[in-house]
């Protein structure tokens, strides 16, 4: 599978009609989504289809025609999607109407081949599975973990704080998450809990 960290774009135009296609990494979707509403005002429609992993490692597909003809738009962005074994990253694309209707067949193509260009436009890269941990840790331990998450590039994480320490939340890569399961299990004695574990750890 593969997916992007960076937003690329690309602009066609058929039959006078211009179409925008934005690849978007999943984290960013909603909100580029809405920055183009308020960007193009006078736009007839934005188009979108994603596709993401879930908790459960499952791949949870979703798109939108946005008022073009049912299955005309966003269904064949989805399937450009699929081609190029894209996850964790969707597409948006805003069509400006050029006055000339494209029917049904058009619009497929049109949308399709919107999707499929900014694919080939973009930088792809492999998409490393990443699964849910959680773990407590008092506050002896805080500034342990902290170093060790940030020397590994491990940022991307949260905290719920109670009177006594933290209960962390992150997402972990299989080689990252034997690299913090090594790190971590000699602070059992002191206080460092593991409450929920990767799901690819639990069918090793």
């Amino acid at each position: 599978m593969n997916t992007i960290n960076e937003i690329f774009s690309t602009q066609i135009e058929i039959k006078k009609s211009s179409f925008l296609a934005f690849l978007v990494p999943i984290d960013k979707f909603s909100t580029m989504h809405e920055m183009l509403k308020q960007n193009h005002p006078k736009a007839v429609h934005i188009v979108w289809a994603k596709r993401e992993i879930n908790k459960y490692n499952q791949i949870v597909e979703n798109q939108s025609d946005d008022g073009e003809p049912k299955g005309t738009s966003g269904p064949p962005s989805l399937n450009a999607l699929r081609g190029a074994n894209l996850v964790d990253c969707g597409v948006l694309i805003v069509r400006y109407f050029g006055g000339i209707k494209l029917g049904t067949g058009g619009l497929v193509r049109a949308y399709g081949g919107a999707t499929n260009e900014v694919i080939k436009n973009a930088k792809l890269i492999k998409f490393d599975q990443k699964s849910e941990c959680v773990f407590y840790t008092p506050f002896s331990l805080m500034s342990r973990f902290e170093h060790f998450l940030n020397s590994e590039n491990l940022s991307d994480f949260s905290r719920e704080f109670d009177e006594n320490g933290a209960r962390w939340i992150i997402k972990f890569k299989q080689d990252e998450y034997e690299k913090f399961h090594s790190f971590s299990h000699t602070f059992e004695i002191s206080g460092f809990i593991l409450l929920a574990i990767p799901l690819f750890a639990k069918n090793n």
